[in-house]
């Protein structure tokens, strides 16, 4: 049972201390992209803690289900994780850690449909209010191009993107007459890129573990982080494009009154906390502080795929150990 109860330890460790510690990570803003890699890295290790501690919980309880997992590893090995003889312990871990995994699928399951009918809605709204020219008249895409641009007349400027199949890159009117050419590519930029690193699925997955375990602060603070990086990831893109300058003062412009510069728009309304990001984001991009180098975000990344690396290693220990 020590792998299982090191298992339960390692994970509650990751849940509890090191979003905070990662949260406050000052070069997160500087690599946004490496930033969500190791959110994403933190939250998969908790998962396989919860995964891995199943499936010994699992075998301890049901002596069947041992004899399968062990059923090519040497005697020694199997007593190794001292499971047998632990069948209450091993029912009510199971118990616990397969009620969580039922909860996290349920959870899933209604956020992709919940998204998938808020998006099916816009799309419908989008098509009302511009429908598109018979496949006759319309014009065609350009070579390469997956999101199509549609133009809504409204005199405030806004721009936003409805990702799926059949993704939309949308901007007002107003946003034509007040921003430039460069400016408003800018902004193009920065929508392609939300569509094209598919941040919907990221934040979908996001908002449905903190939705389903509001208690566990490693899923809440995944949730607020991947909120505030997709945008910088997203401003950076359209800065290696069309400069930091240029990208800022389309920041400027869009929300110089109650305009969006980000996955929303006017067809749902916006986060406050997205708007409240513009200043610090306009910032960002005029302080053009360079990337990390490269031997420091290469250290960057293989911290954090010690974590998920460490639970794997943590569950294997005990039979590596007999058999060397």
């Amino acid at each position: 049972m020590t792998a299982l109860l090191s298992l339960l330890l390692l994970g509650t460790m990751l849940a509890t201390v090191a979003p905070a510690r990662l949260a406050r990570a000052h070069w997160a803003e500087r690599e946004p992209v490496l930033a969500l890699w190791a959110w994403q890295c933190l939250v998969v290790a908790v998962l396989l803690c919860c995964v891995l501690g199943l499936l010994l919980a699992a075998a301890a309880a049901l002596p069947e289900l041992r004899q399968l997992v062990f059923a090519n590893a040497p005697r020694e090995v199997e007593a190794a994780y001292g499971l047998a003889g632990a069948e209450g312990w091993g029912r009510l871990c199971a118990g616990l850690l397969a009620l969580g995994g039922v909860w996290t699928a349920v959870s899933f399951t209604r956020e992709v449909r919940s998204a998938r009918a808020l998006r099916d809605q816009r799309h419908a709204q989008l098509s009302h209010r511009a429908p598109e020219l018979p496949a006759e008249l319309a014009t065609p895409q350009p070579r390469g191009g997956r999101e199509r641009l549609v133009v809504l007349e409204n005199a405030r400027p806004e721009a936003w993107s409805l990702p799926g199949p059949g993704a939309r890159l949308v901007v007002t009117t107003g946003a034509l007459q007040q921003l430039s050419d460069h400016e408003l590519a800018a902004v193009l930029s920065h929508e392609r890129g939300h569509v094209r690193a598919r941040h919907h699925w990221l934040a979908q997955c996001a908002e449905a573990l903190a939705t389903g375990f509001p208690g566990v602060g490693v899923f809440s603070a995944f949730r607020d982080q991947v909120g505030e990086l997709v945008e910088l990831a997203a401003d950076d893109r359209a800065a290696r494009r069309h400069g930091r300058v240029t990208t800022a003062l389309a920041l400027v412009e869009l929300n110089s009154g109650r305009g969006v510069f980000g996955p929303c728009g006017a067809l749902g309304s916006c986060p406050p906390h997205l708007l409240a990001q513009s200043p610090r984001r306009v910032d960002r991009l005029l302080a053009g502080e360079p990337r990390l180098p490269v031997h420091h975000r290469l250290r960057l990344t293989v911290a954090a795929l010690a974590a998920p690396a460490a639970v794997v290693l943590l569950a294997v220990a005990p039979g590596l150990s007999t058999l060397l």
